[in-house]
């Protein structure tokens, strides 16, 4: 009963990481404020939903799921340094930024 309790809260609060990073992804204006939707929230979304998929099935089969786990510790891993990677390269084509924004006013290039 309480397990179901928790494969529900952790679904909810992945789904609406996901939501809210979907529309970060849609509304804000550039492609620097634009690139933390997808790596930050959607990051923390995959990682609630894999989760519950883990107490759910530890729950109802009585095993550990190693996929679950692979995958999650594969999805902390990867998705910051391509967002990373993706701002470097950004920087280094001289992508503009939209005017206002801050920190991007005195990048220079490695």
């Amino acid at each position: 009963m309480i397990s179901e309790w928790v494969v529900s809260i952790l679904l909810l609060f992945g789904g609406l990481f996901i939501l809210i990073g979907s529309l970060g992804l849609i509304k804000l204006p550039d492609f620097y404020m634009r690139l933390h939707g997808p790596t930050k929230a959607t990051t923390l979304g995959m990682a609630s939903i894999l989760i519950a998929a883990m107490v759910f099935f530890a729950t109802s089969v009585h095993t550990i799921s190693v996929k679950e786990i692979l995958i999650t510790v594969f999805l902390l891993i990867t998705a910051p340094i391509s967002g990373y990677m993706l701002i470097k390269s950004a920087i280094h084509h001289k992508l503009k930024a939209k005017e206002g924004t801050k920190g991007l006013d005195n990048v220079e290039d490695d």
